[in-house]
């Protein structure tokens, strides 16, 4: 039986991954939220409540209960969305986005690196959005940012695991219908989330470090 662990699984594509995840065969999910939901609840995942990717304490003492675990996957999903224009900056909010959305995966990868299986493998949901070449139309400054950090970073990752052969991949979406969006998008949650974890099954060494959108298109830096 796999092991993966979820984070920021309690709604939205996260509750999805967890959902069809934890449904195929031989699989075990590990699913992380600052607070659980019934939906959550009912997926069947072991829960582990209170780990909320800003903070320091709450991600390492989720981390010292995987001491001895053997996981052979982590998706990172934990985010947040709000609007940044040039003519309303909001730098507390930026900073929010900054924290959440790049300096929390990197914490949660770097904390669960040793619970990690060598030849394990890595996806953080980022966002098409943290693409500067596809920037065509400007604003939501907090956001953009933050994405295009974790990218980064998950290219970082993808370098310094790769002797144990742990396998990165940055995983869009799409624009999916859920309680971040006001529930605007073109996808559906469920259709999303299948998408997603059919990357996550084919990621591997030849393609770590890549930038694909759920639909398996490779997406410019």
């Amino acid at each position: 039986m796999s092991t993966h662990v979820i984070v920021g699984a309690n709604r939205g594509i996260g509750l999805e991954l967890a959902k069809q995840l934890h449904a195929k065969e031989d699989q075990k999910v590990i699913a992380t939220c600052r607070k659980s939901s019934e939906g959550l609840n009912a997926t069947g995942a072991e829960v582990h409540e209170g780990v909320d990717v800003t903070s320091d304490e709450a991600v390492a003492a989720f981390a010292a209960k995987m001491k001895g675990r053997e996981l052979d996957g982590l998706i990172v999903n934990a985010g947040v969305l709000e609007r940044n224009t040039l003519a309303h900056l909001d730098f507390d909010s930026i900073r929010k986005q900054l924290e959440v959305n790049a300096l929390g995966p990197l914490r949660v990868v770097a904390a669960l690196r040793d619970a990690l299986e060598d030849g394990a493998k890595v996806a953080i949901i980022t966002s098409r959005m943290g693409s500067i070449a596809d920037n065509g139309s400007g604003g939501s400054y907090g956001y953009r940012m933050s994405k295009t950090a974790v990218n980064a970073a998950g290219v970082s990752l993808a370098r310094d695991l790769a002797p144990r052969r742990i396998a990165v991949g940055l995983f869009h979406p799409g624009y999916v219908r859920t309680d971040m969006t006001g529930g605007n998008g073109n996808v559906d949650p469920d259709e999303a989330a299948a998408m997603l974890l059919d990357r996550y099954a084919d990621l591997d060494m030849d393609h770590t470090g890549v930038f694909w959108h759920a639909n398996g298109e490779e997406l410019p830096w």
